[in-house]
């Protein structure tokens, strides 16, 4: 039998020892209790498997915090007198935190694994909220029971509230990257990968319309009639950190991922059928470690033991771990059309985190103001449940559709030109046409909305949050999927933290040309009084020209984004032109 059947043979034991609940007793001699553990050991992978799935699920539905900024966001003018500058300070700090590091998280799980993450999470979690509960509870009573002015006297606050939100944004970053890998990984060899992927990317969706409902139902403050007021900042912020310490700990505990070095074995087998694998220094290490031949001649390279598992100690595992995760992430930089594609995904997600960081405000925007504050015919609470709901919607919708309707590749790991088959029979379409359908979609929302078409009818607002909350939704769910996809699941964590390190520039600059807008709106002459009845009030601004301009541009970037998408696609030696399935 030639070499590759005896690896294709392993691998397809490798793969049946996940399936079968049967073991037939060998020639030797096994005895029945072979068989009892052999089922018993089928039975604990399932189980751990599907205990790590329960809990990123359950990670990831608490993890989305951040979705509900605007939730409070304009609490933070009202009450701690920022203006809307400063509150895009608060917002863009927990972003660039969100996504900036989270190649370095994603290079630090796919080699040491999902809990330390999770349990980095939960610690930073805790000091992200609790500083923020502190200090607004402080700065609250100063400025609002004590009259106190807050020009002066705490100038070091306003730092230490973004070093909260820093904590925060880093902390989703984590607890998301490590709940997303864990299922990456755990669920990469079966028919259903996109469902396992979805539902902790759905989890993560839906986090903000249950948080926000919770925290407008329960955790309000009182009106002098009695009647519920707005969320109680500070109580809303020690739920979170209480509940955010508590999951992230028991992440630590049960996030597994089975298997992991019958992955890196299988994915060393593929690279060397598609003739990639030619570095010498890993046949050169095992020569070294197991052969006695002379390093180098072919005799010794035949007699490496290389593909037929080899490296049995743990630190010849661990350094062969890392080489073929180095060599992957080598591989994904240096395909052109990963740039593209990762581009295209900052042009996308930019303008979403934009929209729901300032969802709050831009609501504020379309009505005039009461007497009584920046209350008008909806409220911030009701659309971040609608973006959530929708957002939820289509993640789910991805992870399912996509799974009966888009091409099956017959490989977990990096599709190479040994995976190419023959035209399918059935009828399938594109994870890719998904994407530029749901970017469209989004991209119609904040058209809508730049068009005035909501101005003074904020029960129209809906269309809004429900198309970017759709859009946005669909996005995150299918980036991650075409990543697995095209690259492999086993570097999963480096290469889709890679793609996503970029919407951070996108969600700052637009915060920043946002907020440009609306306080140049509010130190216009003759602008609407502020919620003290105040005409001199210039931290809020009522109108139009508050946003259009911002959205209009938004609208514009992810028009450019899906034509970039499609160059990946369809362009010279794109997926297509390969014959990836995607």
């Amino acid at each position: 039998m030639a070499p590759s059947d005896d690896r294709a043979a392993a691998t397809s034991q490798r793969n049946d020892d996940d399936n079968i609940s049967t073991y037939t007793v060998s020639e030797d001699g096994a005895s029945l209790s072979d068989t009892s553990e052999r089922r018993r050991a089928i039975r604990n992978k399932k189980f751990v498997r599907t205990v790590a799935l329960v809990v990123s699920t359950l990670m990831s539905l608490c993890a989305g915090s951040n979705a509900v900024f605007s939730l409070y966001a304009p609490k933070f003018q009202s009450r701690l007198r920022y203006t809307q500058f400063q509150v895009n300070g608060v917002a863009i700090g927990s972003s660039i935190a969100l996504y900036l590091p989270i190649s370095v998280m994603g290079y630090a799980c796919d080699r040491a694994g999902p809990a330390p993450l999770s349990l980095l999470a939960a610690l930073l979690f805790a000091t992200g909220y609790g500083t923020a509960a502190t200090l607004y509870r402080k700065l609250d009573i100063e400025y609002n029971s004590l009259g106190k002015s807050p020009e002066r006297g705490n100038e070091w606050s306003y730092p230490i509230m973004v070093f909260a939100f820093v904590c925060i944004g880093a902390a989703t970053c984590a607890m998301y990257i490590s709940a997303v890998s864990t299922c990456a990984k755990n669920f990469g060899k079966g028919k259903y990968r996109g469902l396992a992927l979805a539902l902790p990317i759905t989890g993560f969706g839906i986090s903000g319309m249950w948080i926000s409902q919770f925290a407008s139902q329960f955790l309000y403050t009182v009106r002098p009639d009695g009647s519920k007021g707005d969320v109680n900042v500070v109580h809303f912020f020690a739920f979170l950190a209480i509940l955010l310490l508590s999951v992230g700990i028991l992440g630590f505990f049960t996030l597994k991922v089975v298997d992991e070095q019958d992955l890196i074995e299988e994915a060393i087998e593929e690279l060397e059928q598609s003739g990639l694998l030619d570095d010498r220094s890993l046949l050169r290490r095992a020569e070294r470690g197991y052969g006695t031949n002379t390093p180098g001649t072919p005799a010794s390279i035949e007699s490496a033991p290389l593909l037929a598992g080899s490296f049995r100690d743990d630190d010849d595992a661990k350094w062969k771990k890392n080489w073929v995760l180095n060599a992957e992430t080598r591989r994904f930089l240096a395909d052109h059309t990963m740039w593209p594609f990762a581009l295209s995904f900052l042009l996308m997600v930019g303008p979403g985190e934009a929209f729901i960081n300032n969802l709050g405000t831009i609501i504020g925007t379309l009505s005039p103001p009461s007497t009584e504050g920046w209350e008008s015919e909806t409220s911030a609470a009701t659309h971040v449940s609608i973006f959530g709901v929708t957002s939820t919607l289509a993640r789910m919708l991805i992870g399912t559709v996509t799974d009966l309707v888009a091409p099956a590749p017959q490989t977990q790991h990096a599709q190479l030109p040994i995976h190419r088959t023959s035209r399918l029979q059935r009828f399938t379409i594109s994870r890719v046409a998904f994407m530029l359908f749901f970017a469209m979609t989004m991209s119609l929302g904040l058209a809508f909305l730049a068009s005035g078409a909501a101005q003074n009818h904020a029960d129209r607002f809906w269309v809004v949050s429900g198309c970017v909350g759709a859009g946005y939704g669909a996005i995150f769910s299918l980036a991650p999927l075409i990543v697995t996809i095209i690259w492999g699941v086993e570097n999963f964590a480096t290469n889709f933290g890679i793609v996503t390190t970029l919407p951070a520039l996108g969600s700052t600059f637009w915060g920043l040309v946002y907020a440009a807008g609306y306080q140049a709106g509010a130190h216009q002459p003759n602008h609407p009084s502020g919620p003290d009845g105040n005409g001199d009030d210039e931290l809020f601004c009522y109108g139009k020209h508050c946003y259009s301009l911002t959205f209009w541009g938004e609208a514009i970037t992810v028009w450019a984004a899906c034509l970039l998408l499609l160059w990946a696609w369809l362009g010279p030696g794109g997926w297509k032109k390969r014959g990836i399935l995607i």
